[in-house]
């Protein structure tokens, strides 16, 4: 039926066509029991009024507009400048559709290719893809990249057990239902050095996290060299502000790079949509899954931009194809570029300079308290683990009552670690508010 029964003939038409004699009829295969003979409904209530009845609802959230926000694990509070979503929004933008006919597209097509001239100088790497639906999707499809460069004559892939869990957690369901083997995280134990020492011929990647999911730095000198004798590719996945501060992965040999590029100019916004970092070497290019935006010239000579090396229809092709992620978060990714060309070279290593130093600010004032420690065992950026007196739990839910969320409760994951708490600290968090964390957890201590 597509249309609505304004007059009791269309009513009587529609019934007839479906074969009954009445309304009533229609709903006798509803038990009486759970119908409804008329609607309870409130007083009708005016927009001015509705509005205030909606906003009421929505600050029964406790968001980081509101409350001081010390939760990271893989999402973090930043600070957008206004300008971003301000052009984000624009409607050529907003409602632009995938541009595979660059002569109605050049808008979209550039903002991608400024994405990934910008992303691969900040990663060191040499190509960019644009982009996956997030930083999970990106690395799983960078370990299958890996197997499908060898043409399955290597099917194992070593993970760090310091990659985020939800990671590990997405890249095995991936491999269901393939020949692909998953290893290395058996153990929390086993380190850089014990993952070099499980490489073998059989080798397609070894995959880590640095910083990593604790906040820590991985010892990633000689990693490349050691993975590469054996034959087999260095997966890194890197949180992007850290880039600002730290040593690129692709200036320490890594071959694929992956990231959660939500930290790069989106808000937090519940979880999604975000941003999947993917980029790779020229070597590589072509087993790359995703869409590239190319720059060339047309006949007459002037500058345009063009999807490149890959088609649609390469992305449909089932089992033959380099993968099925056939879409991207163009969006997202054209915020991050926006925020990276707003805040500069500049500004983005004074962001990440803020979250380090406030970073550790924190965790030194914490570790002074009676009952608690950082446990972290190497340098870390902006997240710390902070071993508590209690549960990590308990503290969460009575902080939560003062307006603080202290952190990722780590026995989510870890079941045996009940105590810690994975602390973030970004450069949104005024001295204050760390101050305020502080003394809450003295206090309930």
């Amino acid at each position: 039926m597509g249309y609505i029964a304004n007059t009791a003939a269309d009513q009587k038409a529609m019934l007839e066509t479906i074969g009954v004699d009445s309304v009533e009829a229609l709903f006798q295969v509803v038990p009486e029991s759970v119908r409804f003979p008329k609607s309870n409904l409130p007083r009708p209530l005016s927009e001015i009024e509705v509005l205030a009845e909606l906003q009421c609802m929505a600050d029964e959230n406790a968001d980081a507009n509101h409350y001081a926000w010390f939760l990271g694990a893989g999402a973090y509070n930043h600070f957008v400048p206004s300008v971003v979503p301000q052009l984000q929004m624009r409607g050529e933008f907003f409602t632009a559709y995938t541009p595979y006919q660059p002569e109605a597209s050049q808008g979209t097509l550039q903002a991608m290719f400024e994405y990934q001239s910008m992303i691969a100088e900040l990663t060191g790497m040499e190509v960019v893809n644009a982009s996956h639906y997030d930083g999970a999707t990106s690395l799983a499809e960078a370990a299958i990249m890996s197997v499908n460069i060898t043409r399955g004559k290597r099917s194992k892939i070593i993970i760090s057990p310091n990659v985020h869990p939800q990671y590990r957690e997405v890249l095995r369901t991936y491999l269901q239902g393939t020949a692909i083997t998953l290893t290395g995280d058996e153990s929390p134990d086993n380190d850089v050095d014990t993952l070099k020492g499980m490489l073998d011929k059989e080798t397609a990647c070894l995959v880590v996290q640095s910083p990593n999911f604790f906040g820590e730095l991985e010892d990633v000198d000689g990693l490349a060299e050691a993975v590469h004798a054996a034959g087999a590719l260095l997966v890194v996945h890197t949180d992007p502000i850290s880039l600002g501060l730290l040593k690129p992965p692709g200036h320490y040999g890594a071959d694929i790079v992956t990231g959660e590029g939500q930290s790069l100019g989106n808000h937090l916004n519940y979880g999604g949509p975000y941003l999947g970092i993917f980029a790779t070497t020229n070597k590589l290019v072509r087993k790359m899954p995703g869409r590239v935006v190319g720059q060339t010239t047309d006949t007459e000579g002037k500058r345009g931009f063009v999807l490149t090396l890959s088609t649609r229809e390469q992305h449909i092709r089932r089992e033959k194809a380099t993968s099925n992620i056939c879409t991207n978060q163009g969006l997202i990714a054209l915020g991050a570029a926006i925020y990276l060309a707003t805040m500069g070279k500049q500004g983005l290593r004074k962001v990440a300079e803020l979250c380090y130093h406030k970073a550790h600010y924190a965790a030194a004032q914490i570790d002074k308290l009676d009952g608690y420690e950082v446990v972290n065992s190497r340098p870390f950026f902006k997240e710390f683990v902070a071993r508590c007196p209690k549960p990590a739990l308990d503290i969460a839910i009575r902080l939560n009552k003062q307006q603080i969320v202290p952190g990722y409760v780590l026995s989510r994951n870890f079941a045996d670690r009940p105590n810690d708490l994975l602390v973030c600290v970004t450069e949104m968090n005024s001295k204050a508010q760390i101050n305020k964390l502080v003394a809450a957890l003295e206090e309930v201590a």
